[in-house]
């Protein structure tokens, strides 16, 4: 059965630092309040408690997921709040020992003792969650949730019965895997893209998906805008200073622009050396993900942690590759990409606690490889290709977050994920893929069974790696 992911499901705009453990959670909270309406009951809640299990309670608080939790608890949505907003109304909520569940009915909430960091893990999902709500102190409801990654949220089982009920995708060209993709392309004799668009229009008028994909692309814009144009320290307490901004300044000069559209047309001016090339790329993945770190909006693609490695690949395109491209490149190389993500979501995993980083700046590197190619003139079978050769070279890749914060490897991380990806679309587009010798379903399956394999403590737990061979003093 083939598993139907719109583009807007692998492309998702929301807040940082991470959507397993910050946008997952706070999606899961606005379910549970949806839970209480349903049956009438939020308005008779007088406490609630909220347990996390595994990796959540592991990198929790690195992760601001007790945050994301309090803000979703709150009624606010993680698409539209003001970023402004969210230190107040989490202050507010610590301040009073209060919160207004729903935005209907406050209730006591002490967030030291409501939330509980459980260390043990779930069987299901290493990211579980559990909400209880008392009523009237007598009685209980307990719903549990998983973040799966990528801001997707499921409840057991859900899962289970969709496997039991085997409920058929409505998509007219409903893929699985990467061969059936290439099927559709061949005998429609139609690009990735248009395939994609085909099932898109399956769900929405072309008027929404147009807008949809285009309002996706000026969140990316505009986090690469206020990453490049914003100084200082970014929190958590690893004291990490902010490099967009100093290496933007230094490639721009003194350009003079009013907007992002304008600041673009100003970056297609400078000098397009190898070096510079490097920076520009560089510049644009660092300042997408420092925005992340600091609790803004970004768009998941398919991660948080991942971020910035699609809009640093599709700025490339935009101001190095083609300046006269515009809206149908963008749209075209955001629906393609998130083909190949979803590929890898129903194959293997987008989640760093079931996968460690492979799962996030290696589907991130693979997603934009493809997206590059096609713009690039690549054929289907190229596409898929540099999908393939980006995954492949990174394989076995842990996460290992220091303090449990998306900032140390993660914010490089998205540098070199965007430039392996530019890499992987040039030697694609040179390759005659009759001549391919490892297709991308192989790297799939093979991604999944190296997640199975990889030790717990690589998979955004913060006992591994980098995360304990530099302690949070050192820095």
């Amino acid at each position: 059965m083939e598993e139907c992911i719109s583009v807007f499901d692998m492309l998702k705009i929301g807040v940082g630092p991470s959507s397993s453990h910050t946008l997952g959670p706070w999606r899961a909270a606005e379910r549970f309040l949806s839970e209480l309406r349903d049956e009438n009951l939020i308005h008779k809640i007088t406490k609630v408690k909220i347990d996390l299990y595994g990796s959540l309670s592991l990198t929790g608080k690195g992760h601001a997921t007790d945050l994301a939790i309090m803000l979703g608890l709150s009624g606010k949505d993680p698409e539209y709040i003001p970023i402004s907003d969210i230190d107040k109304i989490i202050k507010s909520i610590k301040d009073k020992n209060e919160i207004k569940l729903g935005n209907e009915n406050q209730i006591p909430f002490h967030f030291l003792q409501d939330i509980v960091f459980n260390k043990n893990f779930l069987p299901f999902h290493s990211n579980g969650l559990t909400f209880t709500a008392y009523i009237n102190h007598d009685n209980e409801y307990i719903s549990t949730f998983y973040s799966i990654g990528g801001g997707f949220v499921v409840k057991e089982e859900r899962i289970n019965a969709k496997k039991k009920n085997a409920i058929k995708c409505a998509f007219p060209f409903p893929i699985d895997k990467a061969t059936e993709l290439l099927d559709y392309c061949r005998k429609e004799n139609k690009k990735i893209s248009e395939i994609v668009y085909e099932n898109e229009k399956s769900m929405r008028t072309e008027e929404k998906i147009n807008h949809e994909l285009m309002r996706i692309w000026k969140t990316m814009l505009e986090s690469i805008y206020i990453g490049c144009h914003s100084e200082g320290i970014l929190p958590g307490g690893l004291h990490v200073r902010r490099r967009a901004f100093d290496m933007h300044q230094n490639l721009i000069g003194l350009a003079n622009y009013d907007s992002p559209q304008t600041w673009l047309e100003e970056i297609r001016k400078t000098e397009v050396k190898f070096r510079q090339i490097l920076k520009w790329v560089s510049c644009f993945a660092l300042a997408v993900n420092e925005v992340n770190a600091a609790l803004g909006r970004v768009v998941t693609a398919p991660t948080n942690g991942s971020a910035g490695v699609i809009p640093s690949v599709l700025m490339y395109y935009l101001v190095i590759e083609n300046h006269n491209a515009g809206e149908k490149e963008i749209k075209q190389f955001l629906m393609v990409a998130s083909e190949i993500g979803s590929i890898f979501k129903k194959g293997s995993t987008i989640s760093a606690a079931m996968g460690g980083c492979q799962a996030e700046i290696g589907v991130s590197s693979s997603m934009a490889a493809a997206a590059l190619c096609e713009l690039m003139g690549g054929t289907p079978e190229q596409v898929l290709m540099a999908a393939e050769i980006a995954m492949e070279h990174h394989l076995g890749l842990t996460c290992d977050p220091i303090g449990g914060l998306v900032q140390i490897p993660c914010i490089e991380r998205n540098t070199m994920g965007a430039l392996k990806a530019i890499n992987a679309a040039e030697l694609a587009l040179e390759t005659d893929p009759k001549n391919a010798k490892v297709p991308l379903d192989k790297v799939v399956d093979t991604m999944w069974q190296t997640a199975k394999d990889m030790n717990n403590k690589y998979k955004e737990t913060s006992e591994g790696g980098l995360a304990i061979a530099v302690n949070m003093a050192d820095c």
